[in-house]
């Protein structure tokens, strides 16, 4: 087979307003997939992951965000990766497969021989072509990104069961009552077009069980409620449940991290993975603290171009600072997200924490948490023109926007 017929597209699921709220405050004022992690937006790492794919021939990313929200960034980053980037509007909710199913159309375009499907909020290392690789080896319609997690954690998760030797997904189950398997789905697959069938398949039998349903309007009442919109397909339980064990589904497992970003706090976890990948990736866009003129810099550190460090701050590990942030001097940054247009006065230390667009903590102030990522005060987070006075300590706190510190408060939401 010549390169002709290899194209291959990726859609990347972005959701929604409506999914983003464990993101407050920070979905307040941009959508959850463009927050910055390690100084890119969110989404930004998938894409960028499929550039690495061969034959690569569109990206669209599908969500129910209004296309204004990502006019800016669809653009700019089809010019800089020289791929035609689309972002797609659903209209309603149709399911993770339903969504694809939705724009078949569009995505067949290009007549591919694969389509990778991604989850935005999934943070990883995203190894597509080793992925398309072995999915080709397996001679299945879909492959699945797995990861091994602890026993505890794994039922917050879609498990699943795969033969050890044939890597073929045999057990399938979304978010199991009791332990299936410390293998989890990564939110990450690649499909032939034959996944389209499938899906089709689903809305056809809910179809046809809805045409027998038509009894009495008064068991049309109860059962109006179990019965899901025949458009609606659910890629985990509709799907890889009832394929799994017919030959036809496979996985492939990363040893590498995997985490799912919900919350801020899991925002600044990820962004320090990230930063962490930078090092192999991308060793240009990590600050170094070589110089007289510039600050000490400890650990991985992303530092915006526009943004004026002071040489006597301190900055990290895991720091990531945003266009015109102005850190000033003595100041400690250690495991944080400064946003756009923040001020860090003299001698301020920011800890486990994510400082908000356009706000300033005052001279000798201490903005921190403890640094637990799935806590829900486990980092200090503040929204939007936060102003914390001189001298204020903040800890373990959520300030949402447009607030004035001027005195110290902990383990408190302020708003």
């Amino acid at each position: 087979m010549g390169s002709y017929e290899e194209k291959v597209v990726a859609v990347i699921m972005v959701g929604g307003p409506t999914k983003g709220t464990r993101f407050r405050p920070l979905s307040l004022n941009i959508p959850k997939p463009l927050f910055p992690l390690a100084g890119q937006p969110m989404v930004h790492h998938p894409i960028s992951a499929c550039k690495k794919i061969p034959n690569l021939a569109q990206i669209y990313l599908v969500g129910f965000y209004e296309e204004r929200e990502f006019a800016i960034y669809v653009s700019s980053i089809s010019n800089e990766l020289r791929i035609p980037v689309r972002y797609l509007k659903e209209d309603k909710p149709h399911g993770s497969a339903g969504g694809l199913y939705n724009f078949r159309d569009l995505i067949m375009e290009d007549s591919p021989s694969h389509i990778f499907l991604l989850n935005c909020d999934v943070c990883c290392s995203f190894p597509l072509p080793e992925m398309l690789e072995a999915h080709r080896r397996y001679g299945g319609i879909g492959t699945i990104l797995v990861s091994k997690v602890s026993a505890e954690t794994a039922s917050e998760f879609g498990e699943l069961v795969a033969d050890p030797v044939t890597n073929e997904l045999l057990h399938y189950t979304e978010k199991p009552e009791t332990f299936v398997s410390d293998r989890i789905n990564c939110g990450v697959y690649v499909f032939t077009p034959d996944i389209f069938n499938a899906i089709q398949g689903v809305s056809t039998q809910r179809k046809d069980r809805a045409n027998l349903r038509r009894l009495s309007s008064f068991e049309a009442l109860q059962t109006v409620n179990r019965s899901l919109p025949t458009d609606f397909v659910r890629l985990d339980q509709d799907i890889l449940t009832p394929l799994a064990g017919k030959k036809q589904l496979y996985t492939y497992e990363t040893l590498d991290f995997w985490e799912q970003i919900k919350t801020p706090g899991m925002s600044l976890k990820c962004s320090g993975l990230y930063l962490a990948q930078y090092s192999s990736t991308s060793p240009h866009l990590l600050a170094s603290g070589d110089g007289s003129k510039t600050a000490t810099i400890s650990g991985d550190v992303y530092i915006h171009p526009s943004a004026k460090v002071h040489p006597t701050a301190k900055i990290g590990p895991n720091v990531s600072i945003s266009a015109n942030a102005r850190i000033g001097a003595g100041a400690r940054l250690i495991s944080c997200i400064i946003l756009d247009d923040v001020e860090i006065k003299e001698n301020a230390v920011v800890i486990h924490a994510i400082v908000g667009w356009k706000s300033s903590i005052g001279r000798w102030s201490r903005v921190q948490a403890g640094g637990d990522y799935n806590a829900k005060l486990g980092i200090t987070i503040l929204g939007e023109s936060v102003s914390v006075e001189d001298e204020v300590v903040v800890i373990n706190s959520i300030v949402l926007p447009n607030k004035t510190l001027n005195v110290s408060v902990q383990e408190e939401i302020l708003l």
